[in-house]
């Protein structure tokens, strides 16, 4: 899998947080908590990821009484490959993954 470019810091969050459990299905409100992101930020990244078919996502199946389907997410072979590739670069934690500004 070749990659032009490197993942964003908030992305790479997102894959060190998928590929802690590789098999497990997400929810993306408990992704959002754990790596810091808002949802405006989570689910683009969430999209793009699945749109390149390094994420597979499914609804909820059983969920709880009175509570909607929510959407889970979970990465694929690839994914996982790529999550391994980018695995150095990752930012540990959402404070990393800021952008530093520099004075002028």
């Amino acid at each position: 899998m070749v990659r032009a470019r490197r993942p964003s810091a908030q992305t790479a969050l997102v894959l060190n947080a998928l590929a802690d459990d590789p098999g497990a299905w997400r929810y993306g409100y408990e992704l959002g908590r754990q790596v810091g992101l808002a949802a405006g930020s989570l689910y683009p990244i969430l999209i793009r990821l699945r749109d390149r078919g390094l994420l597979e996502a499914a609804w909820e199946t059983d969920p709880a009484p009175g509570r909607p389907p929510r959407h889970l997410y979970r990465l694929t072979a690839d994914g996982v490959r790529w999550a391994a590739e980018v695995g150095a670069e990752r930012p540990s934690s959402p404070a990393a993954a800021r952008p530093r500004l520099r004075e002028a």
